[in-house]
């Protein structure tokens, strides 16, 4: 009983979180809709970076492609042209546009974009044998590139304006305080749900390999896996996750931009999971709640000196506290980071 209360303490943490805050004043409920959509980007991140040693900058990219696509149908699903196409003079919403004024279309492709994006990019890189710092750098010029493209595409896009001044999603007002308090439960229960398929995943056999590729990938292509294969299928469902989140994010939110694709927002994802302490799924969901709390509480009070704040954190880890919250107590053994010792490549081995 006090393993499973133990393995399962951050479902039980977020249950009685989200029970607490249906009852607050709605602000902070639309507050922690948008935290519990963050702790959903750190997860997409920490199975990449943390558990398989991926270290993306570019992550905004799919979590913004995920975005456009809800935005784009919640602003079609009125009938009207939007205004940013009205000002750039079409008479109709571009055909290749209009699809996503249906639900069945836009909501999965907020998905499953991000994911072609992601095997388009990842393939030739791996099989390149990029990694590392090289692989960081060049999903940061990505980030840039996108972020680029869609302000110059104004008339598709909306440009550095972005999209925003959505209604109602099916058919229920956005304004209305039952659907922020249902949006928060429905992005409350995705963040479980993730949570739990990613913990079964990584305790597979699966979860061992990425695992081996992060601490000891060459050893692990000596034994004769192919890590190329997995680490597109991790990079690809770490983008699938991020669209979700950006999906879950524009509703709440009401309103998506470029700034989403920009740099910043993709190296603000991986301090959450630093602070949180990488390679423990609890970590990076408690790490995104606590940074982003402290960005609210101290934008609030100190708006010029977040940025200030938020690198003296990510220092702070980095030197004093290198495995981050987590990794506090993983020093009274309540939780253990996974390694890879000889034994483990050795288990690897034998199961093969």
């Amino acid at each position: 009983m006090e393993n499973f209360i133990r393995k399962n303490l951050i479902v039980i943490f977020l249950v009685i979180l989200a029970s607490v805050v249906l009852f607050l004043p709605i602000y902070y409920v639309n507050l922690f809709g948008k935290y519990f959509v963050f702790a959903i980007i750190a997860v997409g991140i920490d199975i990449i970076w943390g558990y398989t040693g991926i270290l993306s900058l570019g992550q905004g990219v799919f979590f913004s492609l995920g975005a456009y696509c809800m935005a784009m149908y919640l602003k079609l699903q009125t009938g009207a042209l939007p205004d940013f196409m009205v000002w750039s003079g079409f008479k109709s919403v571009p055909y290749f546009l209009s699809l996503f004024a249906n639900a069945w279309f836009a909501i999965p492709m907020a998905i499953i974009l991000p994911m072609l994006l992601a095997v388009i990019i990842s393939v030739p890189i791996f099989r390149s044998n990029i990694k590392g710092v090289y692989f960081s750098i060049l999903t940061e010029a990505l980030a840039l590139v996108f972020s680029l493209v869609f302000i110059a595409q104004q008339s598709y896009t909306g440009g550095s304006s972005g999209i925003t001044d959505f209604q109602s999603l099916f058919g229920y007002s956005l304004g209305s305080s039952d659907t922020i308090r249902g949006l928060f439960l429905i992005t409350a229960a995705v963040l479980i749900g993730i949570y739990l398929l990613i913990e079964w995943m990584l305790s597979s056999q699966l979860g061992k390999i990425l695992v081996a590729i992060r601490d000891g990938e060459n050893r692990l292509k000596f034994l004769g896996y192919d890590t190329i294969r997995y680490k597109v299928f991790i990079f690809t469902l770490s983008a699938g996750i991020m669209g979700l989140a950006g999906a879950l994010f524009v509703p709440q939110i009401g309103i998506v931009s470029p700034a989403t694709f920009g740099i910043f927002f993709s190296i603000e994802m991986v301090i959450w999971v630093a602070v949180g302490g990488r390679g423990t799924l609890i970590g990076a969901i408690i790490g995104a709640i606590v940074v982003s709390g402290i960005k609210t509480f101290s934008s609030g009070i100190f708006p010029e000196g977040w940025l200030y704040i938020l690198g003296g954190l990510f220092i702070l880890v980095t030197i004093v506290f290198p495995g981050g919250i987590m990794g506090i107590w993983k020093r009274y053994k309540v939780f253990e980071q996974v390694n890879l010792d000889k034994k483990f490549l050795k288990d690897l081995n034998e199961e093969k």
